[in-house]
């Protein structure tokens, strides 16, 4: 076995015992409910540009899946998806395609034919769709950050277990071959004892000197027709208002393939820290043992000599978001780690070592499909590589850097409790109020 996938299956098992016996001994006996020709039934809930160009295109292609249904508040974004799935299912001979289409997600939740869903709404949904596809006894692969709120995150780890169903984080890089070799090495100990951490999340128009969402700027416009904009709103105030950016318009002549600008404003998303911070910190606290915990303090740039948004662990490890050069002279979003022995620098397509010994030999480990690991997980009722506590931990990171720069003090957090200690103030942050019709309740 190669030492890449002993510690999946390692990571896999101690994630089974954390879960009560009862619970572990019905996991063995849980079935999907397949359709008769044995494929696995899929919903899609949020028909965006993720949806469109990503999950889509990364599920239909499974000879096990079948896509059935897709639900959208926008009726043009429903309309590309039927025509995208018929399209693709008649490329491969089909004559007759049936795809089903819904504003409303809980219709499609209700299908007792559909085995799982695969979310992609924006952050402010994630939790509310997700426990409810739970408790109808559906599998969820949910895209990144997993939730707004670190409450939120919370009530979805008990939902999963709760229920008993299986649920991934679309964390993808917990699947691909340089991400899986870096924490291999700090994790082994080939860096020796990890004093210090970068990690970069990257900038952006809206706010040019850190990843941290920003007051919304972009000017109110007219809901266009198609658009169920109050439910788009759900629990968020109900004055939140309508732009193009924040939901961007598809036309035949200019088909949308940007990301709603949603993810950048406070109140609506946590900015670049969540939105790759949820992929960069997530590597960097797989690598050294974190995952399901998280850092002791948090301080915001600018605070005393602290330059960037610093994260101190119980074990004397210190993190940073701040920028990373890589030897082609780009400063890219990944994560730097820094070992008594050596140093290892890590990004989409890229690994760079202080020492050759380092590097990736021929033959390692070479990644695995992430969108497999989770069929694998419907079918063999075994937690995939990225958790829902994985996935609530790493994005607990991000959420608690915002907060020490909203509230531009220090911050001292207990990851077993999760909870500030003796700052009723911070803790006040960790949620938000829903607005009235709407509740989350596992």
């Amino acid at each position: 076995m190669l030492r890449r996938d002993f510690l999946k299956v390692s990571a896999s098992v101690a994630a089974a015992t954390a879960i009560p016996s009862s619970l572990a001994a019905a996991a063995k006996t849980t079935k999907t409910s397949k359709s008769r020709d044995g494929k696995i039934r899929l919903g899609y809930i949020g028909l965006g540009c993720q949806c469109a160009w990503a999950l889509l295109p990364s599920f239909i292609n499974k000879d096990r899946v079948r896509v059935v249904a897709g639900c959208d508040l926008y009726d043009i974004k429903r309309e590309r998806f039927r025509r995208q799935v018929t399209e693709y299912y008649q490329s491969k001979g089909e004559k007759k395609v049936q795809v089903d289409l819904y504003e409303d997600y809980k219709e499609l939740i209700a299908r007792q034919d559909i085995d799982a869903v695969v979310i992609a709404t924006p952050d402010h949904w994630h939790a509310l769709v997700a426990v409810e596809a739970l408790k109808s006894g559906k599998d969820v692969y949910l895209e990144k950050p997993m939730t707004l709120t670190v409450y939120e995150g919370q009530m979805l780890c008990k939902a999963v277990r709760k229920y008993n169903r299986k649920l991934q984080v679309g964390s993808m890089q917990r699947s691909w071959k340089e991400f899986n070799h870096a924490t291999s090495l700090v994790r082994e100990g080939a860096l020796g004892k990890i004093e210090r951490i970068k990690v970069y999340v990257g900038r952006n128009q809206y706010n040019p000197d850190l990843g941290t969402p920003v007051p919304i700027t972009l000017p109110k416009m007219d809901v266009p027709a198609g658009l169920n904009w109050d439910k788009w709103i759900g629990p968020l105030p109900a004055d939140t208002y309508y732009s193009e950016g924040l939901n961007p318009m598809i036309t035949p002549e200019k088909d949308e393939r940007c990301y709603g600008e949603w993810r950048y404003f406070k109140g609506l998303g946590g900015g670049l820290m969540t939105d790759w911070g949820a992929h960069m910190f997530d590597i960097a606290q797989w690598a050294i043992g974190k995952d399901g915990s998280g850092p002791v303090e948090v301080y915001p740039a600018g605070y005393s000599f602290y330059d960037h948004i610093t994260y101190k662990y119980d074990n004397g490890i210190v993190m940073t978001e701040e920028p990373i050069s890589f030897s082609d002279g780009r400063i890219d979003n990944g994560c730097m780690i820094y070992g008594e022995k050596g140093w290892i620098k890590v990004r989409r397509g890229g690994f760079e070592c202080s020492d050759p010994k380092f590097e990736m030999p021929e033959g390692d480990f070479e990644g695995r499909d992430h969108y497999d690991a989770f069929l694998d997980a419907i079918e063999t009722r075994v937690d995939p590589n990225c958790t829902v506590e994985i996935g609530h931990s790493s994005n607990t990171v991000c959420i608690l850097g915002n907060i020490a720069m909203e509230l531009g003090r220090p911050l001292k957090w207990n990851p077993i409790v999760q909870k500030f200690m003796d700052d009723p103030e911070a803790n006040r942050k960790l949620h938000y109020e829903y607005r009235e019709g709407y509740k989350l309740e596992v």
